[in-house]
């Protein structure tokens, strides 16, 4: 039987491996991935007039002024303990994850919709889902595989 690295051109795993070996290759993916919530993060505190009027628009929740100063917390927050790639990486991880789940189920909710709206929001949530598995994998790599959990 043949393993994974036979089924690719001689030396192909090798030179992934040697490139993603790198330095600042895995600074610079943990970056990629938290660039979202980076700039939105710093948006929000830049403008927080406006952050508290998207929080109201998407939940309608209130007080509105202490969720967005969470959403801006957690978004800076959650990215820098990604980003440090210590020790807390896993915390910062499954605070962006759990963010990106309740703000993706709250803004786009692909169901209650139809037509283009709908095809956007669908997308856009299995896009969102994507980078929920990238926070699970970040912190999966950045602590070593937990006990019981296969690969």
């Amino acid at each position: 039987m043949r393993t994974a690295a036979q089924t690719h051109a001689p030396g192909s795993a090798a030179l992934i491996t040697h490139l993603l070996a790198l330095p600042g290759v895995a600074l610079a993916a943990r970056i990629a991935l938290c660039s979202a919530f980076l700039v939105s993060g710093i948006v929000k505190l830049l403008d927080f007039p406006g952050a508290v009027v998207e929080v109201r628009g998407l939940t309608g929740a209130e007080p509105a002024i202490l969720i967005a100063a969470l959403v801006i917390a957690v978004q800076l927050g959650g990215s820098a303990l990604v980003v440090a790639g210590g020790r807390l990486t896993w915390l910062g991880a499954g605070l962006l994850a759990g963010f990106t789940v309740a703000a993706t189920l709250l803004g786009h909710a692909f169901w209650l919709k139809s037509g283009a709206d709908r095809t956007h929001d669908l997308n856009t949530f299995f896009e969102h889902l994507g980078l929920v598995g990238g926070f699970a994998l970040a912190a999966i790599l950045a602590n070593g595989r937990p006990r019981g959990v296969p690969e």
